[in-house]
């Protein structure tokens, strides 16, 4: 499909295309049983699932690289950024650097791993008499040549803290959480010195939108130059420019446009992400992001000489105590928690 709005259109799949400055989009969204002591999954439940490595949906959920409890147990980054957007559930977070924190539905995590970090994210189970559901977004946010060579920082964005914009259409509303960017004269919160999104002139946008049936609402027209993606992953059809989109569809949209979204008779909800893209080559291996192919090999003898900083815990899968609450501990040792 092409037309003057909509330049591309494209079914989801387990991996959502993206364009620079953006390297990736995971969306994950699990229903978890309710935990046991150790905030994990009962031994029964977790029979032929295959430990370490599992990502094929079973009973609703998926252990990914955790073996008891679900997540992302320790493993490093370097040359790149992730802005974990949490639904529904909860995100246990250490780092390399002695940083510690918990956030959870609503709540947004800024991590630059710039020149090189270990962390680990894992989902513990907190109810012990109801189910974990798990909502997530981590979208990986390229760094130029200087970026990548930045000291890592992460921040929290609570949801308390988060802007939201709301739009009404006849009593139809539709709610637009300003993660980063500027839309409507809101603005987001500051993202990290090193990241391509600390400069305006960069157009870095990340929106999260909700609309309800019969919602209407516009993406203003930014520059001819940006990469602008829509990510349609719930809902029943919308409709752009005239053209009727189903849900669990990717549109590539002009930038220099506005995009008139009309929502149908359900529900929609709706990710975007654009920006000026990083006229930079990019060499990628896991989770190394560098610019050359002789940078990924050196990113390996470095990672395999120093860790990144090590590791400071006594398990490559650490949680929080269960009553924990949002919180977040930072290298100096600053505790900081929603509201305060």
């Amino acid at each position: 499909m092409q037309n003057r709005k909509i330049i591309g259109l494209q079914k989801l799949g387990t991996q959502w295309t993206t364009e620079s400055p953006f390297i990736l989009t995971a969306y994950h969204k699990d229903m978890y049983p309710p935990g046991n002591e150790e905030q994990g999954v009962d031994a029964e439940l977790l029979e032929g699932r295959d430990l370490g490595e599992d990502f094929k949906l079973k009973d609703g959920f998926r252990m990914y690289h955790g073996k008891a409890i679900p997540g992302f147990p320790v493993h490093p980054h370097k040359g790149y950024e992730t802005v974990t957007i949490v639904l529904q559930g909860v995100v246990d977070h250490f780092d390399s650097r002695g940083s510690v924190c918990r956030y959870a539905s609503g709540d947004v995590q800024w991590l630059t791993a710039g020149k090189g970090c270990q962390h680990s994210e894992m989902f513990p189970l907190v109810n012990k008499e109801q189910t974990n559901p798990l909502e997530l977004f981590q979208i990986w946010l390229n760094l130029n040549q200087k970026g990548k060579k930045a000291e890592p920082e992460y921040r929290m964005f609570w949801r308390e803290d988060i802007p939201v914009i709301e739009n009404d259409f006849d009593g139809n509303k539709t709610t637009v959480k300003v993660i980063a960017g500027e839309m409507y004269g809101i603005t987001a919160l500051e993202p990290n010195m090193a990241s391509w999104a600390k400069n305006n002139n960069h157009h870095v946008g990340i929106y999260l939108i909700h609309m309800e049936p019969g919602a209407i609402m516009t993406l203003p027209k930014v520059s001819g130059t940006i990469n602008r993606n829509l990510y349609y992953y719930e809902g029943g059809t919308i409709q752009i420019d005239g053209a009727a989109i189903q849900a669990n569809y990717r549109c590539k949209l002009a930038g220099d446009e506005e995009i008139v979204i009309q929502n149908g008779d359900q529900y929609s909800s709706i990710l975007v992400l654009e920006g000026e893209p990083i006229n930079e080559p990019v060499a990628q291996f896991g989770p190394f992001v560098m610019n050359k192919k002789e940078e990924i090999y050196a990113t390996f003898a470095e990672y395999n000489k120093t860790k990144f900083g090590g590791w400071k815990w006594d398990r490559p899968d650490p949680v929080n105590h269960r009553d924990a609450g949002r919180f977040a501990k930072y290298p100096d040792g600053i505790i900081e928690k929603p509201g305060e």
